[in-house]
Order: C-alpha cells, then structure tokens, then sequence
C-alpha cells in the first residue's frame, strides 16, 4: 500500500530512531563537535562533583572514602545552624549582595543607556572600549591598587585630606569594607555588563524613535516610553540570574582584601567554607555549607523565575 492509499489521519511510519538519530548526526555533526567540550566542561566540572556532595551528611574521612565514611544525615547542618558565625556570614553574604544589587545592577543600564545617547561614533567606540577594560584586571591587581589607593598616603586619603578629613586605615575599618567592595565591582563589571544592554538596544526599531520626534518627544521621553520598554524583557532575564547568586560572592576578592579586623563586615559564607573545609580540614561540615548555599540560591532563582513570568511574561524556562 502506498503512501497516496493511506486513509486519511494516518501517515507514514516514523523511521526508528537509531536511523534518525545516525541521519542528525551525519548532518550536524560538525554542531555536536562544536558543541562537545561545553557538554564536556560541564559533565566533568558542574555534575560530576554533585557526586560527593552527599559527604555533608557524612563524617568524610578521606582514609574511608566517600562510601565507607559513617552516616550522621543533618548533624553537619544542625552545627552550622548553631554555629557562633552562622549570623555573621549569612547577615554580611545578604548585606553585600543587596548592595550589589540596588547599586551594582543598574549600573550597566545606565552606562548603557548613556553610551547609545551618543551620537559622536569615535566618542561613543572610546567610551566602550574604556569601560570595559576594567574588566580585564585580575582580581589581584585590582585589589593591590585598591590597599595602594587605601593606604595612609594613597589617593583616597589625599583626597579626605583635601577637605580637611584626617587620614585613617580605609581597609581597616570594618564600616567601610562593604562598600568598597561594592564600588570597586561597579568599576570593574559595569563597562562589561553593559555589552548586553547595548546588543539590547540595537534591536530596537529605530522607526518608534522617529514616530516618536514627530509626535514632539524628547530624549528623556523617547528612552522612557520607547528605549525601556524594549530593555524589560533583557533587565529582567539578568535580574533573575543576578537574584539567583544572592547568597554567592567570589572567595578570591573578599579573601584578598580582608583581615581579621573586618572580619565582622567582611566575613562571608565563601571565605567561611574556605576556612572550614581548607584550612580545618572540615571536609564535610564545608560541604554541608555550601549544599545549604546552593539551595538558597536555587530557591530564589525559581521563585523569582516564577514571580518574573507571570508579571511581565519574561522568564528562563
């Protein structure tokens, strides 16, 4: 019987997949190839290690290994929750982060929004080109200008002393870590994150801005009505993966900049693993931390995912 005498509804049976997945792979394989050493990163790297994650509800002993170490189930985690330093790493993780994130994220916006402003193209291909170059000082560098420039004869104490101010151990102080900390990222990553918004905006139908100088609108109104909107979906996408690192700050920076005398700011639940699980050996009351870390932050990227798609249909899944 042929296809044509097939009754209706009814079609050809689908090859088996053995056929069609031999016949994707001869057509695309040079995608998949391409595609192999991600997949590969993220097996070897992201995955695989989930593997020992479940030392947290073990007593580790690397003599043991990861199957014979005794069972304890949440000890490690009911000893964190108790620990002396539990409010001090969690309090400064979420004081930081939020800092980040009333200040630090609408930095590149701006930066952004600024940027295509410009109608000077040497100006404007200036300006990216020097904000992003932040971004590439290392993490050590940046913080060895910044105990330069904090130092009692660097440039922010010459400055206090301009106006009059008397010089102090700017890294010193506790009260002052956190927004150094916070300042110095908006240095280093608004030029950068900016990329994003500035991709963003060139999709943007240039019609609408000429419609809109017809019907008399400014600048401040062609960004408010036209230039915002048409970010939204972009702001919102970044915001739910910023939210999703609310309880993550990088270990390198914080560890290079602070000492035990700001340890009450600057302590944070990173540097706190990196005490524990590297210096004490604490292997897995270390893994019990960061497991309840990462499943802070998975909670809040998919309640925030959640809240994100059903106001502004913007969402990552």
């Amino acid at each position: 019987m042929t296809s044509a005498s097939l009754p209706q509804g009814r079609s050809k049976a689908k090859a088996p997949l053995a056929v069609r997945l031999k016949n994707d792979l001869y057509k695309n394989g040079c995608l998949y190839l391409m595609l192999a050493p991600t997949v590969f990163f993220f097996l070897l790297f992201h995955y695989y290690p989930m593997f020992g994650a479940q030392i947290a509800f073990k007593d580790f002993s690397p003599g043991l290994g990861i199957f014979d170490s005794p069972w304890v189930g949440f000890k490690h985690f009911a000893s964190f929750f108790g620990s002396r330093h539990f409010q001090r790493v969690v309090r400064n993780t979420i004081l930081i982060n939020l800092k980040d994130l009333i200040f630090g994220f609408p930095a590149p916006i701006l930066l952004a929004l600024m940027i295509n402003e410009v109608n000077n193209r040497f100006f404007k291909k200036s300006a990216q080109t020097i904000s992003y170059l932040p971004h590439f000082v290392s993490q050590v560098v940046m913080c060895g200008l910044l105990f330069e420039f904090s130092s009692l004869t660097g440039l922010f104490n010459s400055i206090r002393e301009l106006f009059g101010l008397t010089a102090v151990p700017i890294l010193q102080n506790p009260a002052w870590f956190q927004g150094i900390y916070v300042a110095s990222g908006i240095w280093q990553g608004a030029g950068w994150g900016s990329i994003v918004y500035l991709s963003a905006l060139t999709s943007i139908d240039q019609e609408q801005y000429e419609s809109a100088v017809i019907d008399g609108a400014g600048r401040f109104r062609q960004i408010w009505y036209i230039t915002l909107p048409n970010l939204i979906p972009t702001i919102m996408i970044m915001l739910i993966l910023r939210i999703g690192q609310m309880m993550n700050i990088g270990v390198e920076k914080v560890m290079l900049l602070y000492n035990p005398l700001t340890y009450e700011t600057a302590d944070v639940i990173s540097t706190f693993v990196y005490r524990k699980g590297i210096l004490e050996a604490s292997y897995s009351f270390s893994s019990a931390v960061g497991l309840f870390n990462s499943a802070i932050n998975f909670a809040l990227l998919v309640t925030v995912n959640f809240i994100s798609k059903k106001t502004t249909e913007t969402s990552l899944w």
